[in-house]
């Protein structure tokens, strides 16, 4: 059974591994001050993480939630907080408060073939569904995932797409970058165009999350290779603020993405005002 904290009461978490991903990413591994994970997640939820005395911020859980001993964030250096959490050292602590958001739908997909779409740092909260169906591989059908950063250099987990994720079966990973690097041997273009060279079959059940044009241009790819709106799934955490639906900050229309989503699919997307 999940455990279901107070939203609003924040655990002091304890920064137990800090990787580097990018020039400008880091990954962070926070367990509570018992040693244990803070709290049960699904995903595609998000968690509050603060320094006191410096800010808050919500940020995407980038572990899956089989991973029952610790949470694990990828965090981009843009502001106050992220600036100051780069520079903290292992055994920092911060404090964690959460889950917010709904989630994807990993219930409702089983048995499906699955297409996993990411540019740059949204591979995040897809990584979170991608090693949960790795962790249930049995449930789904085959596995693509289409990644793409803009530079060999600014690439995440590449551990991940580059050794784990090939291994497991049924699955094939895509990786390309914006511009020819001396370090890149790999695909260079941009993910929409790169999707439409492969050319996947539509019956797929398509997540895909990165910078707002990108996956402008994915989803006219994706709808122009045959696949409905209804089959895309996508997820707009970067609008979550408060996490509980009382700032406002998030609403677009008659909709709060913290409390409705962050997840919804593309249709549900249609009726909501343009301002996403």
């Amino acid at each position: 059974m999940l455990k279901t904290p107070d939203l609003l009461i924040p655990q002091v978490g304890i920064i137990t591994d800090i990787r580097t991903e990018t020039p400008d990413v880091k990954t962070f591994r926070v367990v509570n001050i018992d040693g244990n994970k803070a709290f049960d997640h699904m995903p595609g939820q998000c968690a509050m993480l603060s320094v006191p005395g410096v800010g808050e911020a919500m940020f995407s859980i980038a572990s899956s939630p089989t991973n029952t001993e610790y949470m694990e964030f990828s965090i981009k250096a843009v502001g106050q907080l992220t600036n100051f959490m780069h520079k903290m050292e292992k055994n920092s602590q911060i404090t964690i408060r959460g889950p917010y958001g709904n989630a994807f739908p990993v219930e409702n997909i089983k048995n499906q073939d699955l297409l996993f779409i990411a540019g740059g740092i949204g591979l995040a909260p897809l990584r979170s569904a991608i090693n949960y169906v790795f962790d249930n591989r049995n449930n789904y059908g085959t596995v693509d995932i289409l990644y793409g950063s803009r530079s060999a250099a600014h690439l995440v987990f590449k551990k991940d797409f580059g050794y784990d994720w090939p291994a497991q079966p049924d699955t094939n990973v895509y990786t390309t970058v914006d511009k020819e690097d001396e370090d890149w041997s790999g695909h260079v273009g941009f993910v929409p165009s790169y999707l439409n060279e492969i050319g996947f079959l539509n019956n797929k059940t398509v997540l895909v999350c990165g910078p707002p044009i990108m996956i402008k241009y994915t989803l006219s790819s994706l709808l122009d290779m045959g696949f409905k709106k209804e089959q895309i799934i996508t997820t707009l955490e970067l609008r979550m603020k408060c996490g509980i639906g009382k700032c406002g900050r998030c609403n677009i229309g008659h909709k709060y993405v913290c409390i409705d989503g962050p997840v919804f699919r593309c249709d549900e997307l249609d009726e909501l005002p343009d301002e996403y």
